[in-house]
Formats: structure tokens, sequence, C-alpha cells
């Protein structure tokens, strides 16, 4: 399996943030077991999912300080990378 994410440093806290089709955010339930499959990949750390609109404006699901936070960073300012799972 292969995702983009980016693992982010911020006022102490360490966190994930996981790109995910908009569905996915629509749907809690695919939501939530999208975060807990990831928490596997990253864990100790908090997992925020992101999907963008079809006009790319991005809604992030997860913590609400974390989600808050990321709303107002400009999405080219989050460091994104390919991961590879087996």
């Amino acid at each position: 399996m292969r995702f983009q994410g980016a693992v982010i440093k911020e006022q102490g806290v360490k966190f994930a943030v996981i790109i995910v089709k908009k569905a996915v955010i629509d749907n809690k339930f695919q939501a939530n077991r999208a975060m807990g499959n990831f928490q596997t990949l990253f864990p100790g750390m908090p997992v925020v999912l992101m999907a963008q609109d079809h006009r790319g404006v991005p809604t992030y699901y997860g913590r609400k300080d974390i989600s808050s936070f990321l709303a107002n960073v400009p999405l080219q300012a989050i460091p994104w990378r390919e991961y590879t799972v087996s």
C-alpha cells in the first residue's frame, strides 16, 4: 500500500497527517476506521486525515486542536512524502 502523508512536530506535539479521499472523511465510520488503521503505522502519534474537495480546499478530520492548527497552514508548507507499506 502506498499513501501520501506527513509527520509534523509543532509546539511539542508530534502528529501524522494522512491524505485520504473526501468520501472517507464524509463518513465518520470510515474516517474512524482509517484513523485506527493508520495509527498502527504511527504508534504514539495522533493521526489526522486530510481530504480536498473538487476545488482543492482541504478538510481535516481528527483531534480538534491539530485540525484547527492545520486549517491555518498552507498545504505547500506541509512536508508531504510518499509512504510504502507492505
